[in-house]
């Protein structure tokens, strides 16, 4: 067995020893080398930091400088100089956070690509090393196995440590530019409320209501929804005592409250001249308005130890207005449900009127044209020969015209026992609405012509063109079940109450005659009014002569009807 004083002996240890002190120097020069790295890295990382928090101060600067201009709303040149100004801070806002977060980026790539390298240039040495000890012929095996496994299980530690390192800093430095985007977006948001504030609303924020109602339908039955409004201002009002409508950075409870008090007074002094202006047309923009609103008074509170209103507190009075707004959508739909049953009910009575002295001048005629029939007929009895041919020829006509008063009578007398018996219409009016669009609906009166002629009157600038009428037995039913065939061509999407449809003629005619209706149809609409304006437009645009004419025209016309008028006014007030 070799002994401490046996030259091999001596020999092997002298190897072991120069390997040990070569790999504790590269491992010094590396761990040397990561520190020196890490150091620049924390270096450039804080300078990193200095300069996102130098530019969300000057973004809070800018912020602060626009306030003034807050309240200003006739000075067109200041209203243009903060719509620059807030347009300038948004965009520059935006491309400040991108080139904070890419650098942070490209920061974070370079120390972890960096450590990675270290590490396996540690690694690399290390299995050098361990090659080198295993090849080492001076050590047993077990030996050698042990100092390759040792040598390597303290490079991938000190690989470990460097990666883990560069890791937590890239974190750091990620984090201060998620950070920086947050602050980036809030300041964003005020931008944007500033610049509502000065140019207005217009339609951007328009949302369509109808679906308010599905969705508090959910839930809650119509007759509820002023409840459930009740319960959302209770739980507001339940936020504010509980104190969690708020918040703020003050330490001392007496400032905090006070902080806290003043922008809750603030938001809900906003909010509630905001909800008092709730109609159904403006939802969306009464929602973007309570977001500035939000916006604006925590801007406002970063003065105070950054007090702000919570975003739970936001959603609290969104809900209201939510509720506020279906319940407003409620009562319209109420009064367009009773203004169509008024018309319904007009309708009916008007064909009621129609039916009954339509019966009337029926019986009145037939009781006519029998007398007239009897007379004939005892003339013709006590006529010659050569008289006989003229009095058959009267019967003849009398006859024929008494089956019409009949037919007439008992058509009549069908539509006052049936109640859904009438006319389903299908007209146009191109001058009003364009081509293709078409209004089906019906009538029970006698005379459909009449219910067209009044859609005509004085709502639209040209008369219907009427391309079919169809009599039915069940004249609602066909109404509906057109209506429902064409639902998704119909020209308002909210109210399905209209009755006006963007569709080819000839589709509306498929459908009819799929369900064997036959009707007579006028498929090219004459729209006479409408051609005329046109052709008279122009040629009024060509001829300065005929356009005075016209105007003179025109003129007359405006002054007999105003004469018209103010005779008809004062013969009212002379029977009266």
């Amino acid at each position: 067995m070799p002994t401490s004083s046996d030259p091999a002996t001596v020999v092997i240890l002298g190897t072991v020893s120069v390997a040990a002190v070569i790999a504790v120097i590269v491992l010094s020069l590396v761990l040397a080398r990561v520190v020196r790295e890490r150091d620049r890295l924390k270096l450039f990382g804080d300078r990193l930091k200095e300069r996102t928090d130098r530019t969300i101060a000057e973004q809070h600067a800018e912020i602060a400088s626009l306030a003034r201009f807050r309240d200003i709303r006739d000075a067109a040149a200041t209203a243009d100089q903060l719509r620059s100004a807030s347009k300038a801070l948004y965009e520059g806002t935006q491309r400040k956070t991108q080139e904070i977060i890419d650098e942070a980026e490209r920061a974070a790539r370079e120390i972890t690509t960096k450590a990675e390298r270290d590490a396996a240039w540690v690694l690399e040495a290390a299995r050098q090393k361990a090659a080198a000890v295993r090849k080492d012929a001076n050590l047993d095996a077990k030996t050698r196995r042990e100092r390759a496994d040792s040598v390597l299980a303290d490079a991938s530690a000190q690989a470990e440590r460097i990666i883990a390192s560069a890791d937590r800093r890239a974190e750091e430095i990620a984090g201060d530019a998620y950070r920086a985007l947050q602050e980036a977006d809030r300041l964003g948001e005020v931008a944007e409320a500033m610049r509502n504030v000065i140019d207005g609303y217009g339609d951007r924020y328009l949302k369509p209501t109808f679906g308010l109602l599905d969705e508090l339908a959910e839930t809650y039955g119509f007759d509820d929804s002023g409840r459930q409004l009740k319960a959302a201002r209770e739980r507001t009002s339940l936020m504010v005592e509980e104190q969690r409508a708020a918040t703020c950075e003050y330490v001392e409870a007496k400032r905090r409250d006070t902080a806290e008090r003043f922008v809750v007074d603030a938001f809900n002094g906003k909010v509630d001249t905001i909800l008092s202006r709730v109609k159904t047309t403006n939802y969306g923009v009464l929602e973007q308005e309570i977001r500035d609103a939000f916006a604006l008074v925590n801007q406002n509170g970063k003065a105070f130890r950054d007090a702000r209103i919570t975003r739970e507190y936001l959603q609290a009075r969104l809900d209201e207005l939510t509720s506020a707004t279906a319940i407003e959508v409620k009562r319209q739909e109420d009064k367009a449900e009773q203004r169509r049953i008024r018309e319904q009910i007009r309708e009916e009575q008007k064909a009621q009127r129609e039916i009954e002295r339509a019966l009337k001048e029926s019986a009145r005629e037939e009781e006519s044209l029998q007398k007239a029939l009897a007379k004939v007929q005892a003339e013709a009895e006590q006529a010659s020969e050569a008289q006989r041919a003229a009095f058959d020829a009267r019967l003849a006509e009398l006859h024929a015209r008494l089956e019409e008063a009949e037919a007439r009578n008992q058509r009549a007398l069908s539509m006052a026992q049936q109640t859904k018996a009438g006319h389903v219409y299908v007209i146009s009016n191109i001058g009003s609405f364009g081509e293709d669009v078409f209004k089906v609906g019906m009538t029970r009166r006698l005379e459909p012509l009449d219910r067209v002629r009044e859609l005509g009157d004085a709502s639209v600038p040209f008369g219907f063109d009427v391309h079919a009428l169809i009599w039915s037995e069940d004249a609602p039913a066909l109404e509906s079940a057109l209506h429902r065939d064409f639902m998704r061509e119909q020209v308002n999407k909210v109210n399905p109450r209209k009755e006006f449809f963007q569709v080819p003629l000839a589709a509306i005619r498929r459908q009819l005659e799929g369900r064997g209706i036959q009707a007579s149809w006028t498929m090219a609409a004459a729209a006479a009014e409408y051609r005329e304006s046109l052709a008279l437009a122009k040629q009024l645009a060509e001829d300065p002569e005929k356009a005075r004419e016209w105007t003179h025209r025109q003129s007359e016309y405006d002054l007999s009807t105003v004469y018209d008028k103010s005779e008809s006014e004062d013969r009212t007030l002379a029977n009266a």
